[in-house]
């Protein structure tokens, strides 16, 4: 299930974008589809949110808590570790960081990893989601997230390849140690940073150094 480009050459890009794409990227206007699987049923009535693990406070949200939440919009782009980048995008959620205080994250813990439905999961240092541009998204550019790219919340995490922003998230588990999501068990890396180019586990070391 691990997709590779061999022999890929950089695209070509625009002169203003040069600083803007990670080595590797090209600019599209669409927003492909990918996932494995059928696109899990939502229904508001039982569908919740946890926070838990090595936390003070654990929390378990409904989804009419979630809508009370407060919310803010961020600008940020999406990279595909298929080489696709869709910029520009407006995400509106729930900044993660809001939850993360709320539950009281305990000094032990450095890692997280999130759960979807689906049978998903993505790990990620607590540093790389810790962060004011890292959002619970229910909606892009002014309209609700559609099923298939992640409705009813989305994890949005701008400077990981998309992977990492995943869909359908249910909870967010906070671990001592780090231990590999859906797709690293793959052979996809598990830091993932886009300006690193952290595609694959065999190029580099694999870990999560952040």
């Amino acid at each position: 299930m691990v997709f590779r480009s061999a022999g890929l050459r950089r695209p070509k890009f625009a002169p203003e974008l040069q600083d803007r794409l990670p080595p590797g990227q090209y600019a599209t206007q669409r927003w492909p589809v990918r996932h494995d699987g059928a696109i899990p049923p939502f229904d508001p009535a039982t569908w919740d949110l946890r926070v838990f693990g090595l936390v003070a406070r654990p929390l378990r949200l409904n989804w009419e808590n979630v809508q009370r939440l407060p919310r803010v919009t961020i600008r940020a782009d999406l990279h595909c570790v298929r080489r696709w980048s869709k910029l520009d995008n407006a995400w509106e959620g729930v900044p993660l960081r809001d939850l993360l205080r709320q539950a009281g994250v305990q000094p032990a813990a450095r890692f997280v990893l999130v759960h979807c439905d689906a049978g998903y999961t993505a790990n990620l240092p607590l540093a790389a989601v810790n962060r004011d541009d890292v959002l619970l998204a229910t909606a892009h550019d002014g309209e609700t997230l559609s099923a298939e790219h992640g409705f009813p919340m989305r994890l949005i995490v701008p400077d990981r390849y998309a992977w990492k922003s995943a869909k359908w998230v249910r909870g967010i588990e906070l671990l001592a140690e780090d231990q590999p999501g859906f797709w690293e068990r793959y052979g996809y890396h598990s830091n993932a940073d886009i300006w690193r180019e952290e595609r694959f586990a065999d190029e580099g070391d694999g870990g999560s150094t952040d």
